[in-house]
C-alpha cells in the first residue's frame, strides 16, 4: 500500500503542515482562497484569518456563519473537519500594529510560514484618506509584522493589474513614480480631510481614482522591503465570478462586470461608453486564486531570490483575449435565454464611443424611465427607488469607463511560466488555463451566478422570467412606435407639414 504522502501532488506536499496568515479573508477573493486552501491542501496545519471587529458578532461567529454560504458548500459536505483549521485573529489593517493583541501577535511571529495579504478597499470612489489608510498604510503594517516572522517562506501582496495607468504596456516589474509613498502617508496623517479632498484631483493624475493610486504607492513599499523579505507582488486584472470552483458562477457582490450584466439584464443600463474593439481584461476568480496558491509554492521552491522583486500579472494569455463587443453580444444572447425576474425594461442596451449619443441615450432611456417609475410609485403610495438606483448606476459607469475606453496590454511571462513548472496533477487541481474556458459557457455561468447568488432568484423562476421578458419585448416595441409617432407628429406640426402629409396619406 502506498504511503499517503506519495498520493499528494508537489503543491499539496509543500502546503502540508504549513501555517498560513490571510488578510481580507471576508472579501470575494479571500473566501475563495480560504475554501480552495482547505479543500485542495487539506493537510495544512492552520489558517489564521485577520477579522475586523463587528458589533454583535465575535470573530468566531462570523467565520462559523461563512459555512452557510454556497462558497463553502463542498467543504461542508465533503470535508467538514478541515473547517476547524480556520482560526480568527481579531484585528484591522487600519489600526496601529493591526489592532492585534500581544499574544496573537507572538503567535503569528512564531508560527506563520505563508502570508496572503488581500485586505484592501476596492471602492474606486473612496476618499483619498481612506484609500491610503487601508491600501498603503495597511500594507506597511503587514510588512512590519512579516519582518518579524521567524519562519516566513512567502508573502504575497495582492495588487491590481491597473495600477500603472500611465503605461501603454504593463510588464511584470515595479515602476518608479514621482510621488513618495512615505510622504503621502505622513500627509494623510496630519492634513485636514477637507484640504486633502481639495488637492486630491491634482495628486491622482494620471490615475483615475484613489484605488489604483493607493495600490501603486503600496507596491513601492513592498519593493522597498525586498529582498530582506521573501515577498512578491501579484496583480490580477478584473476578477469575475468562478468558472468551476467552488461553485460555478459563484459571486458575492454586484461589483464590476457582474453589476453591469445584472443591470443590463434587467433593462436598467441601456447605454455604456465602451470601445467594443478593445479587450475585456477579466479573469475568473478560481483561476486567479489557483495562481496565488501556486505562486506561493513557486516562491517556496526558490533557493535564491531573484535580484528584483518577483511580480506576476494574473491576466489572460494573448491567445484568449476577448473584446468587449464579443462579451456584449454573447452576454445579451445569454441574458435572453436566462432572463432575470422583474426587469424594468426589455434588455436591449448597447455600447458606444460617441459621448453625445451616449448622453442622449442616458437621458431618454436611463433617467426618463426612472422619473416615470418613481412618479408612479409616488402615486400609488409606494417607496421610490429608481432614481436612487439610476444615480448609483451612473456613478458606477462613470468610474468604469476609464477602463472600458482604453486598450490595456498586460505582459504575463512570469505568471504563465508557473504552470510550466507544475506537475500534470497540479495543473489539473490548480488550473490557470484560460484557453480551456468557453467564453459563451462562462458568460452563462456569470449571469446565472449573478441571478442566484446576488439577486436571490432561483432557477425555478426561469419560466416566469421568460414570460415577463416576452411582455417587456412587446411593451418596448409599442413604446418605441408611440415615441416615433409622437416625434413625427411634433415635427410635422412645427414645420406646418402636418396637413399636406395627412392629405397625401389619406388621413385628412
Amino acid at each position: 500500500m502506498k504511503d499517503d504522502n506519495t498520493m499528494k501532488t508537489p503543491v499539496q506536499q509543500w502546503y502540508a503542515g504549513k501555517t498560513i496568515f490571510v488578510t481580507g479573508g471576508s472579501g470575494f477573493m479571500g473566501k475563495v482562497l480560504l475554501e480552495k486552501l482547505l479543500y485542495s491542501c487539506s493537510d495544512l496545519k492552520r489558517i489564521y484569518v485577520l477579522m475586523r471587529p463587528k458589533r454583535g458578532k465575535t470573530p468566531q461567529t462570523r467565520i462559523d456563519d461563512w459555512l452557510k454560504l454556497a462558497v463553502f458548500k463542498r467543504i461542508k459536505e465533503e470535508k467538514p473537519d478541515v473547517y476547524k483549521k480556520l482560526v480568527p485573529i481579531l484585528g484591522d489593517v487600519t489600526s496601529d500594529q493591526l489592532g492585534i493583541n500581544a499574544d496573537h501577535e507572538q503567535l503569528l511571529v512564531d508560527e506563520v510560514e505563508v502570508v496572503f495579504h488581500c485586505a484592501a478597499t476596492l471602492k474606486l470612489e473612496a476618499k483619498l484618506k481612506d484609500a491610503i489608510e487601508m491600501n498603503t498604510v495597511g500594507t506597511r503594517r503587514i510588512l512590519d509584522l512579516c519582518q518579524r516572522m521567524k519562519r516566513l517562506q512567502a508573502l504575497l501582496h495582492l495588487s491590481t493589474a491597473f495600477c500603472y495607468c500611465d503605461k501603454e504596456v504593463l510588464t511584470e516589474k515595479v515602476h518608479d513614480f514621482h510621488h513618495n509613498p512615505y510622504d503621502l502617508m505622513r500627509a494623510v496623517e496630519w492634513m485636514d480631510e477637507k484640504a486633502l479632498d481639495t488637492i486630491t484631483p491634482g495628486l491622482l493624475k494620471p490615475h483615475p481614482n484613489t484605488y489604483t493610486y493607493s495600490k501603486r504607492l503600496a507596491e513601492m513599499l513592498v519593493r522597498d522591503a525586498y529582498p530582506n523579505l521573501r515577498v512578491c507582488i501579484v496583480r490580477p486584472s478584473i476578477v469575475c465570478p468562478a468558472n468551476a470552483e467552488p461553485v460555478e458562477g459563484w459571486v458575492d457582490s454586484l461589483n464590476g462586470p457582474v453589476g453591469i450584466m445584472v443591470a443590463g439584464g434587467k433593462g436598467i443600463i441601456r447605454s455604456m461608453l465602451c470601445n467594443g474593439e478593445y479587450n475585456a481584461e477579466v479573469i475568473p476568480v478560481d483561476l486567479a486564486i489557483n495562481g496565488l496558491i501556486t505562486i506561493a509554492y513557486t516562491m517556496g521552491q526558490m533557493a535564491q531570490m531573484p535580484s528584483e522583486i518577483p511580480v506576476y500579472n494574473i491576466t489572460c494569455r494573448e491567445t484568449k483575449r476577448t473584446t468587449w463587443k464579443e462579451v456584449l453580444d454573447l452576454g445579451k444572447a445569454t441574458a435572453y435565454e436566462y432572463p432575470f425576474e422583474a426587469g424594468v425594461w426589455y434588455p436591449d442596451g448597447d455600447i458606444t464611443m460617441n459621448k453625445t449619443y451616449h448622453t442622449i441615450c442616458v437621458m431618454l432611456f436611463h433617467w426618463l424611465p426612472a422619473y416615470v417609475i418613481d412618479f408612479l410609485m409616488l402615486c400609488f403610495g409606494q417607496k421610490r427607488f429608481m432614481c436612487r438606483i439610476q444615480n448609483m448606476v451612473s456613478e458606477g459607469l462613470t468610474l468604469l469607463q476609464f477602463f472600458t475606453t482604453r486598450q490595456w496590454d498586460f505582459k504575463s511571462m512570469h505568471y504563465q511560466a508557473i504552470a510550466q513548472n507544475l506537475s500534470a496533477e497540479d495543473n489539473v487541481i490548480f488550473t490557470m488555463d484560460t484557453d480551456a474556458i468557453d467564453t459563451k459557457d462562462y458568460l452563462r455561468r456569470i449571469i446565472l451566478g449573478g441571478r442566484q447568488f446576488c439577486m436571490r432568484e432561483p432557477l425555478s423562476t426561469l419560466p416566469k422570467a421568460r414570460i415577463q421578458l416576452k411582455m417587456l419585448y412587446v411593451l418596448d416595441k409599442v413604446a418605441k412606435a408611440f415615441m416615433l409617432y409622437f416625434l413625427a407628429w411634433l415635427f410635422l406640426s412645427i414645420t406646418g407639414l402636418k396637413a399636406p402629409v395627412y392629405e397625401m396619406l389619406g388621413w385628412a
